[in-house]
């Protein structure tokens, strides 16, 4: 079987990770791009991707490339010379999707509508008749991407984004994204050999992605479809068999390792909890009703993962909230390790704690960073020293 040309698609900062995920699976040519990794697999090796990947958002076949695009007529010959009837049927439907920077083109609109008329000429001259277009469940979803006067036509493969897994059927204010999440697990370079709390855990997605990937279980395997499912040279069997496999790799926690989750809104809790039981993790994770402030660290060692809330998705007093998580983190929980993503770069100067590290990522558009606390048993000692000095 031939190898493809694929891109994994992902987010600013996390194209290291994706790469690394991409070599573990088995990819070759691996290139980390600007917010994607090109790499090369068969056509098994796309159904693999697509069902295991946690970091990726959509996978892309590279199918045509054409340069000199420069007119109309450049744009609408060079669609003209793929045969479309090898990748969709005449009563099918599709959708166009422009992205790059076209040199000669000012408007994307343009080169999508005149890419359709294109594809539906050729259907229309063949067969007397012409597919549908549609946005939402296209059989087909194509994309073309300029650079200056070159045109890549590619496929994707995934359909809907990867980061629909299928197990989140409840959310609260302006959830995670999936992808995010994993990322941030991946990035925090937690290994399983300590407890994860969530201690603002939301919709519980940081510690569901957390488990799955520690047990090494395929990211959409509550996923009920994919876009490749769709082409005409779709193979069920293989595709079957790649799932069967992916299962196969599933493997059991470190004894006594456990994933907690916190949240004050009792919403929030029932909504992780069923979340939690979409993805059949409910023996794995346990989720709690509790404020933070008021919480303190467990008996096992432990390690902190959270993305608080800040003013652009919740109305709270930002310094005084960010104030509050360094005073907990500081005096409720010596010896360990905490990261949050922050979307408020001023939130970071109130926590009173020195990130030992800094990871710029995007929180959908808004740009973050992924930081890094550690505390030591000593912060005990100030809190004596501070209590004495206040009581004098």
């Amino acid at each position: 079987m031939n190898d493809l040309q694929l891109i994994a698609k992902t987010f600013y900062g996390l194209e290291e990770v994706l790469a690394k995920e991409l070599l573990q699976l088995g990819a070759k040519n691996i290139k980390q791009g600007n917010r994607s990794v090109s790499f090369t697999g068969d056509l098994g090796f796309m159904y693999k991707a697509n069902y295991n990947l946690h970091t990726a958002l959509r996978i892309l076949r590279e199918f045509k490339q054409f340069r000199r695009i420069r007119t109309a007529d450049d744009l609408y010959k060079a669609i003209s010379k793929i045969n479309w009837d090898s990748l969709l049927d005449k009563d099918g439907s599709f959708r166009i999707d422009v992205t790059g920077k076209a040199q000669y083109f000012k408007n994307t609109q343009f080169i999508a509508l005149k890419s359709k008329d294109a594809i539906v000429d050729q259907f229309r001259q063949k067969h007397g008749t012409r597919p549908n277009i549609s946005l939402t469940e296209p059989d087909l979803r194509i994309v073309l991407h300029f650079y200056n006067d070159t045109l890549n036509v590619l496929l994707d493969s995934s359909g809907d984004s990867l980061h629909k897994r299928g197990y989140r059927s409840a959310t609260n204010i302006a959830p995670i994204n999936e992808v995010l999440a994993a990322g941030m697990v991946a990035l925090s370079g937690w290994n399983g050999t300590t407890n994860l709390l969530d201690p603002m855990c939301g919709s519980g997605t940081i510690l569901i992605e957390a488990a799955m990937q520690e047990m090494r279980i395929p990211a959409s395997i509550n996923r009920s479809s994919f876009g490749f499912e769709k082409w005409k040279d779709f193979d069920k069997e293989l595709f079957e068999l790649i799932k069967e496999s992916g299962l196969k790799k599933v493997r059991e926690l470190n004894d006594g390792i456990k994933f907690i989750g916190y949240d004050k809104a009792p919403s929030a809790v029932e909504k992780a909890i069923q979340n939690v039981k979409n993805a059949n993790l409910e023996e794995f994770i346990s989720i709690k009703h509790a404020d933070f402030f008021r919480t303190f660290k467990p008996k096992n060692p432990t390690m902190l993962l959270f993305n608080p809330p800040y003013d652009e998705r919740l109305s709270i007093n930002t310094k005084e909230f960010y104030r509050q998580i360094g005073n907990t983190l500081k005096f409720n929980y010596p010896d360990t390790h905490a990261w949050m993503l922050v979307g408020n770069m001023e939130a970071l100067k109130v926590v009173g704690l020195r990130p030992s590290r800094k990871i710029k990522l995007f929180n959908g558009k808004i740009e973050a960073r992924l930081v890094k606390y550690e505390m030591y048993a000593g912060s005990k000692k100030i809190k004596k020293n501070i209590t004495k000095k206040t009581n004098r």
